[in-house]
């Protein structure tokens, strides 16, 4: 007798003989398989199994970004991923890829390695002798630390996560990393259950409960439907559509008058050849007074307007200026949005040139 499962978005059922450990199948194929490949001297590529883009868990964009890092490490190096080495991150690394400054990149994988440590994987289960759902809580890393004054911090898997990272399967998602270098947390979380869909462009609906757990939403989070439209989905849609390789759209689904879930649609965008997506999309030709400013611009004064108190008023609960400062330089891509905090740019010493 055998077990057959078929996983949601793969193209393929997995047999599971019944003196098979259930646990390490299921486990593998609930939570994280993640690593890079790298081809040629350019591409990187975030290779994810299609469950854990299905799957419910909550870390930071920064902290999403450590681990992606910390795979890259092991496979460049080629040290591989094993419960006793300490993977090292370096804070210039992140910036190159990230596109923010030497400085804050350190301040961030410090305060970000640390909540890292605590962070928690939690999933279910069969318990095969009872029969019975089971709860099973394990972390991310087993240990971290870091180097004062040499912009390194340093990770250790845990023991449980290795195999989930080691041992893959065929069929996952793939993408550029640079299509999610420039997307915020809920952009890249959408991003990535989106192309899970690649082949139809089309996502089926997904309740609001389990879109919420897909986007980390703690349950006090943004619970007016409004705010989670204005705060969470509308800017994640915005965001693909400026940064990344497709265009999205979402339909609303209720029942009665009651909002009930989301579906979504998305279309690949057509790119000449030599001519980078990003190139294309950021168009400074903007109705209005719109300044098209490079990355290295807006990180740097985003980082001086964080700290300004008039923006107080953009900020958000107990998030670090750091954090802050990433969310300004977002803020500063939207006409819009340009437009409202340029008297605080201009009082931070920019000076438009315009053509």
């Amino acid at each position: 007798p055998a077990i057959n499962i078929h996983l949601p978005c793969h193209k393929h059922t997995f047999t599971l003989k019944k003196n098979t450990k259930y646990f390490l199948y299921f486990f593998i194929h609930l939570i994280t398989c993640i690593f890079i490949i790298k081809i040629g001297d350019e591409m990187q590529l975030v290779v994810k199994d299609n469950a854990l883009i299905n799957a419910s868990y909550t870390l930071s964009l920064v902290e999403q970004r450590i681990v992606l890092l910390a795979i890259i490490e092991a496979r460049e190096t080629q040290k591989g991923v094993d419960t006793e080495t300490f993977l090292e991150i370096h804070a210039q690394h992140y910036a190159d890829r990230f596109d923010i400054s030497v400085k804050n990149a350190y301040a961030m994988l410090s305060e970000a390695s640390q909540a890292l440590f605590n962070r928690q994987v939690t999933f279910m289960m069969i318990d095969e002798k009872r029969n019975k759902p089971e709860k099973r809580v394990v972390r991310w890393v087993s240990g971290v630390s870091y180097v004062d004054g040499s912009g390194i911090i340093k990770l250790r898997f845990a023991p449980e996560i290795i195999p989930l990272i080691t041992q893959l399967e065929k069929n996952f998602t793939s993408y550029e990393l640079s299509q999610v270098a420039s997307l915020g947390l809920y952009a890249t979380r959408l991003y990535e259950l989106l192309i899970a869909w690649r082949s139809t462009g089309k996502v089926p609906e997904i309740s609001l409960d389990d879109f919420r757990d897909k986007m980390g939403l703690a349950s006090n989070e943004y619970k007016l439907m409004h705010n989670f439209k204005n705060r969470v989905l509308e800017p994640a849609i915005k965001q693909i559509n400026e940064h990344t390789d497709i265009t999205a759209t979402y339909e609303q689904h209720k029942q009665g008058r009651t909002i009930s879930g989301f579906s979504f649609k998305f279309k690949q965008k057509k790119v000449r050849k030599g001519e980078r997506c990003e190139d294309l999309i950021r168009d400074p030709n903007t109705p209005d007074f719109f300044v098209k400013m490079t990355d290295a611009q807006r990180h740097s004064f985003a980082n001086k307007m964080s700290e300004m108190p008039e923006m107080g008023k953009y900020s958000q609960g107990t998030e670090s200026y750091q954090q802050f400062a990433v969310r300004i330089a977002e803020m500063l891509l939207e006409p819009k949005k340009f437009r409202e905090l340029y008297p605080c740019l201009e009082k931070a010493g920019f000076q438009p040139t315009l053509n």
